[in-house]
């Protein structure tokens, strides 16, 4: 990523500012007004009008008439911190499907195409020898596959599976609650440098610069570490802890929950514990996630995914087709592609070798 900056990305960071007026106001407000500068510059009455609510109208005005919108952008110009935008074509896609998804978020690093496999890991920062363990081995077996690991840089499981990533010259992302000019913990810095220097990765954050690691921060950034991920791992914490709250969100956004079995008398493995009883996945190993996700061959698929589609139609279908086969109406709603068009991109794709029906209307990877 490096840094391209329109002015329209001045006014989300100021609606970014505005308390009160998130996701779904925000929406309501480009829906009405078109654009985001629009919005920003809209009279008090059009607002009333499209009914915003006291409270945050009030924090509007506040801010529109009290922040300089120049110097922040600056700010985060001299930082060379990249907005990434509903708009903006490399926001992570798997976040943008979910409800309310965040509608700026800052970016220090690289974040690619093949952040598209991913996988979260959580869990306690007061992880036992086992987690620890655990936690080194299922992300370095994720890892070897080719697989993104996304997690919360605090101390414990986060900061292991970040490591291990890093230590094998894989990928990570680091998803913070404050401003990614305010690295929590402040022992994790140099490992969030090493993140952005060794273009291993992202450090990412919703909130704007100077904001401080408040404890109402981290269960939002929580969704966002289950939103942007394929399925969430949870190794070690309590009933109560923050990894249960990113596995709740996990399950609220539609995507897998799998936790790693411990000791029945240990405090730490009373969560996990609990999300297997609840239906989660027990997991002791990378195989047992991508077996479930029908990520074994992501190496593969994501040579496919980069190299071989000729047409906006592949690059739709590709990354849904397996080695195992996938029924052609699973491809057709996962691609938002209609059945004919699906249909003929398929026997393109035949007829080039990449993919072959396997039978049942299944079409699976040929490579």
């Amino acid at each position: 990523m490096s840094g391209v900056y329109t002015k329209q990305h001045k006014y989300w960071l100021g609606f970014n500012l505005v308390d009160g007026i998130g996701a779904i106001k925000l929406r309501a407000l480009l829906d009405y007004f078109g654009t985001v500068e629009a919005a920003w510059c809209a009279a008090e009455f059009q607002l009333k009008k499209l009914g915003l609510d006291k409270r945050s109208l009030q924090n509007f005005l506040k801010v529109r008439q009290e922040v300089d919108l120049d110097l922040v952008f600056d700010k985060v110009k001299q930082k060379k911190i990249d907005l990434l935008t509903w708009q903006t074509d490399n926001y992570p896609p798997y976040l943008q499907e979910v409800d309310a998804p965040p509608p700026l978020l800052y970016v220090q690093g690289d974040l690619l195409p093949d952040d598209e496999w991913s996988i979260a890991i959580v869990g306690t920062r007061k992880l036992t020898g086992y987690g620890r363990q655990v936690a080194r081995d299922i992300t370095a077996g994720l890892v070897r596959k080719g697989i993104t690991i996304v997690s919360g840089l605090a101390r414990g499981v986060d900061t292991v599976a970040h490591k291990t990533a890093l230590e094998m010259g894989g990928r990570t992302i680091a998803v913070l609650g404050s401003g990614l000019d305010q690295i929590y913990p402040p022992e994790n810095r140099q490992l969030a440098q090493q993140i952005i220097e060794q273009r291993q990765g992202a450090v990412i954050s919703e909130y704007s610069l100077g904001t401080r690691p408040h404890a109402k921060n981290f269960p939002p950034r929580n969704r966002i570490i289950s939103g942007m991920t394929r399925g969430t791992v949870v190794i070690e914490g309590g009933i109560k802890s923050g990894s249960l709250i990113t596995a709740r969100f996990a399950l609220e956004q539609n995507r897998e929950v799998f936790a790693v079995p411990g000791n029945i008398n240990s405090p730490v493995s009373a969560g996990p514990n609990y999300l297997i009883q609840q239906g989660a996945k027990l997991v002791t190993c990378a195989a047992d996630v991508l077996e479930e996700l029908n990520m074994t061959q992501a190496n593969e698929q994501k040579v496919v995914q980069m190299v071989l589609p000729e047409s906006a139609e592949e690059a739709a279908i590709l990354p849904h087709i397996d080695h195992q086969g996938r029924h052609i109406d699973e491809i057709c709603r996962a691609s938002g592609l209609p059945s004919a068009q699906v249909n003929s991109t398929l026997m393109i794709l035949e007829l080039k070798g990449i993919v072959h029906n396997v039978g049942s209307m299944q079409y699976a990877l040929a490579l």
